[in-house]
């Protein structure tokens, strides 16, 4: 059973979704996140919900969480891997990540795979931006220009 828990941040809350074992989602705070009523929070909830507070926080840069690997396609994975390598801090462009994987013709793609992440911040798809400026995010522009600040990219 998926159980959520809402974490607070400056940009509104976020949701840890998942099990003992993964992390099935992060919602972001337009997805409007509730939390489960239950007693008992899953460990990799738990462990998520606490690794999310500290990083509003300003005290973590990586995660250490375990992903449910099940979802994603080939590509998506590939995307998603790739954007785990941009540092803390740091910004590459959809056209950097695309070469990165191999696929330099798939900026395009690239955009799609980054709105179909299903970890924000934990799988670092803020820090991609357009070449000619911040590009779009899921959680809207405010909350991605709050996480490049608080990172100060």
């Amino acid at each position: 059973m998926n159980v959520t828990v809402v974490v607070p941040s400056p940009v509104g809350p976020w949701g840890v979704v998942g099990d003992d074992a993964v992390i099935s989602r992060i919602l972001m705070p337009n997805e409007r996140p509730r939390a489960s009523r239950v007693t008992t929070v899953p460990a990799a909830v738990a462990r998520g919900a606490s690794q999310l507070g500290e990083y509003f926080a300003g005290r973590r840069r990586t995660f250490d969480l375990p992903l449910d690997e099940t979802v994603g396609t080939e590509f998506q994975r590939a995307v998603w891997a790739a954007l785990t390598a941009i540092p803390y801090g740091a910004t590459a462009t959809y056209a950097d990540v695309a070469r990165d994987i191999g696929r330099p013709r798939a900026a395009r793609a690239v955009g799609g795979a980054n709105h179909a992440n299903p970890w924000p911040i934990v799988v670092p798809c803020h820090r991609v931006v357009a070449t000619t400026g911040l590009g779009g995010y899921g959680g809207g522009l405010d909350a991605k220009r709050f996480l490049l600040g608080l990172e100060r990219a």
